[in-house]
């Protein structure tokens, strides 16, 4: 070896922190692939399953949401408290939530509200403060599940029509109109 060579050996920057120089043996070279392939292959997994999605119709699509079947029940006896119900379908590929719901026919605030049962034969209605309409899917209310509680103006009578606007989170409000019906009449 020559001096030059030998000086360069014992100050290069492998001789200075007392490591050997790097070589490349098959285990560096096996992990280096490993963990290239690692991100490699994450990035394919997703990639297929944005295509999946994109190719169902999916992507990019938002709630649509569409309010059908509204009913209202004839307030019974000397109370004017009463539900309201509707049929919520969602065709769009994004979820969105029932936030409120005002009429200019009710008095006071509409609750939204979800029947539980007691340990017993009683029932009760538990406030929620907003209700999801999932994509693809349909909410529909009812008197076992969800409703709305209103408080109806005097002289509302059986197939009276109510206004009633929805307000959702992505859809933004949406107007419909209800029938008035007797508590446990047929309405599709």
């Amino acid at each position: 070896m020559t001096a030059q060579t030998e000086q360069n050996r014992r100050t290069g920057p492998a001789a200075q922190t007392g490591q050997h120089p790097w070589r490349p043996t098959r285990r560096r070279l096996a992990d280096t692939l490993f963990a290239a392939l690692a991100p490699v292959a994450a990035f394919s997994v997703a990639l297929g399953a944005l295509t999946t999605w994109t190719s169902t119709g999916n992507a990019g699509s938002p709630a649509r949401v569409a309010v059908t079947s509204g009913r209202v029940f004839l307030p019974y006896g000397d109370t004017r408290d009463t539900a309201a119900f509707f049929r919520i379908t969602n065709f769009g590929g994004a979820g969105d939530r029932l936030l409120k719901v005002t009429s200019p026919v009710i008095e006071g605030e509409a609750v939204l509200s979800r029947h539980r049962m007691t340990g017993g034969a009683s029932a009760y209605g538990q406030r929620v403060e907003s209700a999801a309409v999932p994509a693809g899917d349909t909410l529909d209310m009812s008197p076992t599940g969800l409703d709305l509680t209103v408080r109806a103006k005097d002289g509302w009578r059986e197939f009276d029509v109510v206004p009633f606007t929805l307000h959702f989170e992505r859809s933004g409000q949406i107007k419909t109109s209800v029938v008035v019906i007797r508590p446990g009449a047929e309405w599709q």
